[in-house]
């Protein structure tokens, strides 16, 4: 498992608060555990404490995705850094996968006549608590898109009042929007907008033209 892929771990804490409606999805331990996806044995290290600690963690990680947004690249750093100190990471080589002789990847769970591993860092779960998995996991993942990819691939749905957070993968740094949904939405209000613009524009001008010509004497219509 590459460690980009870790990277989901922070979006999906972040976006399990919906500030622009008031909603909170982390408010108990079954909600804890749906966090963690494949990652089963520390899902099964959650309390009740994890709840209000990993609501704690979800604030810090929406911290560098505004600091990110708003270009304070240093900012979003040393926050990330903060993280990454107080919840460290174990990694380790992985080798699950087979390789075949054409370099294609295959379980090994369903050979039986061996084959070449397919190498690859892994993030091991030692951590005490189900908070400190998934926050070194979060962070870790976060810290490898930035450096791999920039500050600027860390974003915050402009489609208000969305606050949503995404990792921008785009080819053209593009990405503006959580979803295809908000994209869609932003999309929308935004013609509305300009159709009213239109609208008012032409009233304006109807009734500066219907001014001129009752002001202009008989004589010289």
């Amino acid at each position: 498992m590459e460690l980009a892929y870790y990277s989901d771990y922070a979006v999906r804490l972040v976006n399990t608060e919906r500030p622009d409606r008031g909603e909170d999805g982390l408010t108990s331990v079954e909600a804890v555990r749906e966090l963690f996806g494949p990652m089963q044995q520390a899902a099964r290290r959650a309390g009740d404490s994890d709840v209000t600690r990993l609501r704690g963690v979800r604030a810090r990680l929406r911290a560098v995705f505004e600091a990110a947004a708003a270009g304070d690249e240093v900012r979003a750093v040393d926050l990330l850094n903060a993280l990454m100190m107080e919840f460290p990471v174990s990694p380790q080589i992985s080798g699950h996968e087979l390789r075949d002789d054409g370099g294609t990847s295959r379980s090994s769970e369903a050979e039986s006549g061996g084959g070449r591993p397919k190498w690859h860092m892994h993030i091991a779960d030692h951590a005490a608590s189900a908070t400190a998995a998934f926050a070194a996991t979060a962070s870790m993942g976060l810290a490898f898109h930035l450096t791999e990819l920039g500050v600027d691939r860390l974003g915050i749905c402009e489609a208000a009042p969305c606050r949503n957070v995404y990792l921008d993968t785009s080819t053209n740094r593009s990405r503006r929007y959580c979803s295809d949904r908000c994209a869609t939405r932003a999309n929308v209000a935004a013609y509305r907008a300009r159709k009213r613009l239109e609208s008012e524009r032409s009233a304006r001008t109807g009734r500066t033209a219907d001014t001129a010509q009752e002001s202009t004497p008989a004589t010289d219509r």
